[in-house]
């Protein structure tokens, strides 16, 4: 048994910005990575419906990096354990960690990944297909190939390469649908 990974609503950047939101199952995990700025909420939760899950029933919610684009909608489930770059968050509770090879549930780790902030972090999935990678590490399948707001374009790259070395059968970005990576995409 792998997990599934499931496009909530895939993002975009221009006159208006949305970050791309998915679903994770892997046995009783059900992670949503990235729940931030959507022209709707029922845009994350109509999904969420469709796919049997209640937004009380998410048991994890992961933060790529602390920019509300990919924040903003975190109170739609309640009952979550959120992470993020270096802690565990539920209620009034607070447990540090570092997030680089946290084992999340049996088939979904995080890896850390900066570049486009000191605090990024990839979230990998095992699937039957392979492994997925959702990342802000690229904004979409067609760039663009340098981050405008990197804040280390050096490390953006080191990163993007261990992933691709990683051989994922898809990549979710940050703002765009999921893509297959290939020989054009960015390093």
């Amino acid at each position: 048994m792998t997990a599934t990974v499931h496009v909530l609503t895939a993002g975009y950047v221009g006159d208006k910005t949305a970050s791309t939101v998915t679903l994770i199952r892997d046995g009783a995990a059900l992670v949503v990575v990235d729940p931030g700025m959507v022209a709707d909420r029922e845009l994350i939760l109509a999904p969420l419906r469709e796919l049997g899950v209640a937004a009380g029933a998410v048991t994890d919610v992961v933060f790529s990096h602390h920019h509300p684009d990919h924040t903003l909608n975190a109170a739609l489930f309640p009952n979550a354990r959120f992470h993020d770059h270096w802690a565990i968050y539920q209620d009034d509770d607070w447990h540090d960690r570092d997030a680089d090879g946290y084992q999340l549930s049996e088939h979904v780790r995080l890896m850390r990944t900066p570049g486009h902030t000191p605090e990024d972090i990839s979230t990998l999935v095992t699937t039957a297909s392979g492994l997925v990678v959702l990342s802000h590490l690229w904004w979409s399948a067609e760039g663009p190939a340098e981050d405008p707001f990197a804040t280390d374009v050096e490390a953006l790259h080191e990163y993007r390469a261990a992933v691709l070395k990683l051989e994922p059968v898809q990549i979710i970005p940050g703002h765009g649908a999921a893509f297959t990576p290939s020989e054009r995409t960015p390093r």
